[in-house]
């Protein structure tokens, strides 16, 4: 069970006091910010993101926009309660590759209810171009 609050486990790991997720080393994103309700990831697209096609596998694509709405609601929710992800809804809009750049995805809370929470991010690149958006309905999880 965790002990403290989201916001501060997930400021904890932007910080490095705090190993991040797993599935953040394992594709390279990090935290850049977080705020009451709102977290921004990055990532940088590189060659091994790739699906066969050559550019950046859209699973990549949705790894971020599902952590950046999931930890968004996260750092709104006390010691002790947690979430998951009921949906994801991915608009894809332009490819993504190793010549993009830098990427910044950043999830936003709407809707925080006592047991589901509304969030949506949107992907951008250096440019400030809009990459993908999503939207994500969240079961929050609160002890019996």
């Amino acid at each position: 069970m965790q002990t403290s609050a989201g916001i501060d486990v997930l400021r904890a790991i932007a910080d490095g006091s705090l190993p991040g997720a797993p599935i953040g080393a394992t594709i390279g994103m990090g935290i850049e910010s977080v705020e009451e309700g709102r977290v921004v990831f990055t990532l940088d697209p590189a060659e091994h993101h790739y699906n066969p096609i050559g550019s950046v596998h859209g699973g990549v694509f949705a790894t971020l926009l599902d952590s950046a709405c999931g930890c968004a609601v996260h750092s709104l929710l006390p010691a002790g309660v947690g979430y998951t992800s009921l949906d994801l809804t991915v608009k894809f809009l332009r490819a993504m590759t190793a010549d993009t750049g830098p990427v910044r995805c950043t999830g936003t809370v709407t809707h925080l209810g006592g047991r589901t929470a509304l969030a949506e991010a949107r992907l951008v690149d250096g440019r400030d171009r809009l990459l993908a958006t999503a939207t994500s309905s969240i079961l929050v999880l609160r002890p019996a």
